[in-house]
């Protein structure tokens, strides 16, 4: 039986939870948007991806409540609202007015806010969020192109964009475990707070929140919490599973598209610039009219083409440093230089798949998105894991699977981009 439903505000994001659903044993299944039809697979967990993150407020409400709908159509009974472990939002939303809108459809007045994920640095003491050993609103996501966080504070944002207070749990009682966090936050809950915010520094405490909040109708947060919820239920459940053959990556044509603007995307394109064929995308051409960058898509899928190895799959990158994107966002306006280069992505994939490619590693959630709705993919299996919260999918089709690594921004090590083909290899 179904029990888990899962909103993701974006298409990384969502393989990032699902991953570690799998990986600690709820058979999952992903979706990009809502489907018209369910496949005739065996699932724990449904993963619905939504493009949210960074639309307009009422927007990404009605999205969130329709997957909300679908799932509960489905028999899901815990829902799960899965936003980035760098909780990126801005002052209006979307992260809050979402998670309210959640609450109000569910009947429910509380939830927990619990963004950690330590495997990747992310971790949560006294309210403040850090990542790595640097604050928030102090490390790379200050620079943000859509959003750049200013403040640390869980409390603070949540409360800037949502209707109710927040409250803490904090390191101390974590770690007096599943029973003092609950105790914890039904004294919050009973003060009037609607929000509990958790601590998190260790998988023991994922682990806790995991017992904690198995009752809970909906949960917030990143992917790590999935870890702690996905643990407790394969405790006391027969039926396990793995990362199955399904999702494993097949073919040997590849290709890697790096939009994301992140400091680790900045370093992983570097680093992979130097082993293999690489070419950056020109702003200027994504911005002319829709066939001057119909004609630049054919000429960089013919690039690609035309630079294959048989060790390493060549990159197309619009990927830079901050001062170079605040530049091409003062000449273009940010929402219309973010949307050239999609559409130019978008044209890019959907060449390379008639031209025989089946695997794209493909960087950036906004990128990832544009790829898998230009390559018409409505749903993946989830395969291996590259990196922590990054595993290979294929897309469920008979005929033609597409296999994909869609990485977050800030995922990953440096050396992301030649790991993820050397360990299921692209070509030989």
């Amino acid at each position: 039986m179904m029990r888990l439903g899962v909103i993701a505000d974006d298409f990384t994001g969502a393989t990032d939870i699902a991953s570690f659903l799998v990986n600690n044993g709820m058979a999952t299944i992903q979706f990009n948007g809502i489907p018209e039809t369910l496949p005739q697979v065996e699932a724990q967990a449904l993963v619905v991806s939504l493009k949210s993150r960074s639309c307009p407020v009422d927007q990404a409400v009605s999205q969130s409540l329709a997957a909300l709908q679908w799932l509960q159509q489905q028999g899901c009974t815990q829902f799960y609202f899965k936003y980035c472990s760098t909780f990126d939002s801005t002052s209006q939303g979307n992260i809050g007015p979402v998670i309210d809108a959640l609450l109000a459809a569910l009947g429910e007045q509380h939830t927990v806010i619990s963004p950690a994920l330590p495997v990747n640095g992310r971790t949560v003491y006294q309210g403040y969020l850090f990542v790595m050993d640097q604050l928030l609103a102090e490390s790379g996501m200050k620079n943000h192109p859509v959003t750049p966080m200013k403040d640390s504070n869980l409390l603070r944002l949540i409360e800037a964009q949502a209707s109710g207070r927040a409250g803490l749990v904090p390191t101390s009682v974590m770690d007096q475990g599943a029973e003092a966090v609950s105790q914890q936050l039904q004294q919050l809950f009973h003060q009037g707070v609607s929000y509990g915010v958790l601590d998190c520094l260790n998988e023991q405490h994922l682990l806790t929140q995991g017992r904690a909040l198995h009752n809970m109708k909906l949960v917030t947060g990143g992917s790590g919490l999935a870890l702690g919820l996905a643990r407790h239920w394969a405790a006391s459940s027969a039926q396990t599973t793995s990362a199955t053959e399904a999702g494993y990556p097949q073919g040997q044509q590849g290709v890697v598209l790096s939009g994301s603007c992140s400091a680790m995307t900045n370093q992983q394109v570097a680093v992979y610039q130097q082993k293999a064929p690489a070419k950056a995308i020109d702003i200027a051409q994504c911005m002319g009219s829709d066939e001057q960058r119909a004609a630049y898509a054919q000429q960089l899928s013919q690039w690609v083409q035309s630079h294959h190895t048989q060790t390493l799959a060549p990159l197309i990158y619009a990927t830079a440093q901050p001062d170079v994107l605040h530049r091409i966002q003062q000449q273009y306006g940010m929402a219309a230089a973010s949307q050239g280069i999609e559409q130019l992505f978008a044209l890019l994939a959907v060449h390379l798949q008639q031209a025989g490619y089946t695997r794209f590693i493909v960087a950036g959630g906004e990128t990832s998105g544009v790829v898998c709705q230009a390559l018409a993919i409505d749903a993946f299996h989830i395969g291996p894991s590259i990196s922590p919260g990054v595993p290979w999918v294929k897309s469920i089709s008979p005929h033609a699977p597409i296999s994909l690594a869609l990485k977050s921004g800030n995922f990953g090590d440096e050396d992301f981009f030649a790991r993820a083909q050397s360990a299921f290899p692209l070509f030989g």
